[in-house]
């Protein structure tokens, strides 16, 4: 469960197919219609020109096949692995390493795509930039708006709901009772946010840095990739190397506190709720994967 502050740089592929998922009762039907869904989100950033919209597509295509062909099968056994843990009764510890294989993942799908992603900024126009810039700043306002609405309370209100919204995909509803110790563990979390706004805006600034300097200085292929690899490192390295790291720590940590707390409460009814859905998505990653498109 990241904290929305995370999602520029991190949700180009995997944050928009889960964020899809979690609305979508038929997995192989948001998936199927995934590569759509990401050309309609790349076309929303940067208003894709005739010229690059076939090729667009075309590498989603082929990131796709990539992602269909060594991935699905991975993440059932991700899946498999937490039935067995939510079974049996998870650690903090085993959520860390649950968390930490779902980061390496995702820094791996993105430097996959270092080359397409590549070739689009090195075609990117100044008003194609300019269009990038308006989007991050109405995303900004868009998160103004939900996250940074009203008092601390109101804050930690909207922070809880968005997590039981998660919760009760998984496990179904939840009785008042527990309902209020879920509270408890939501609102033991750091609540800052100022530093996820400053996080995004640092990113997108960065990124918009880049694409300026490919196109100003003309980059060719390889140093554009560099550039490109450096900025996705960049975003997951700094939760560790940065000066805001006890603060990212202490978040993490308390997410999976969180998560724990969710288990350890869930009646066995619940349980089998969980066990259901995650066995849904398993025979749905299988079934993907063998799908020969």
């Amino acid at each position: 469960m990241p904290p929305s502050g995370r999602r520029t740089l991190h949700g180009l592929f995997l944050i928009l197919l889960m964020t899809v998922l979690a609305a979508c009762s038929s997995l192989r039907l948001a998936y199927n219609n995934g590569d759509t869904l990401l050309y309609w989100w790349i076309d929303g950033y940067v208003d894709l020109t005739s010229d690059q919209k076939s090729v667009v597509k075309e590498d989603i295509d082929k990131l796709f096949h990539w992602h269909r062909k060594t991935q699905l099968n991975d993440y059932a056994q991700i899946l498999q692995t937490a039935q067995r843990q939510l079974a049996a009764g998870v650690t903090q510890a085993e959520l860390q390493t649950d968390f930490d294989e779902i980061k390496k993942r995702t820094e791996a799908l993105l430097l996959k795509a270092t080359p397409e992603l590549a070739e689009l900024a090195r075609s990117l126009q100044p008003e194609q930039i300019a269009t990038l810039e308006r989007k991050f700043a109405a995303n900004n306002a868009e998160f103004r708006k939900k996250n940074m609405r009203g008092d601390r309370e109101a804050q930690q209100n909207f922070r809880y709901k968005k997590s039981m919204e998660q919760f009760e995909l998984w496990f179904g509803s939840f009785s008042s009772e527990q309902e209020a110790q879920i509270r408890k563990a939501s609102d033991a979390r750091p609540l800052d946010n100022n530093i996820w706004l400053d996080e995004r805006m640092r990113r997108q600034n960065n990124i918009l840095a880049a694409v300026r300097r490919v196109q100003s200085e003309k980059l060719g292929k390889e140093a554009t990739e560099k550039l490109i690899q450096g900025l996705i490192r960049d975003g997951f390295q700094r939760l560790e190397t940065s000066e805001r790291k006890a603060f990212f720590d202490s978040y993490e940590d308390a997410n999976l506190k969180l998560v724990l707390t969710v288990i350890q409460l869930a009646t066995p009814a619940q349980k089998a709720h969980a066990q259901r859905r995650m066995q849904g998505w398993i025979d749905d990653f299988r079934s993907l994967a063998a799908d020969q498109r």
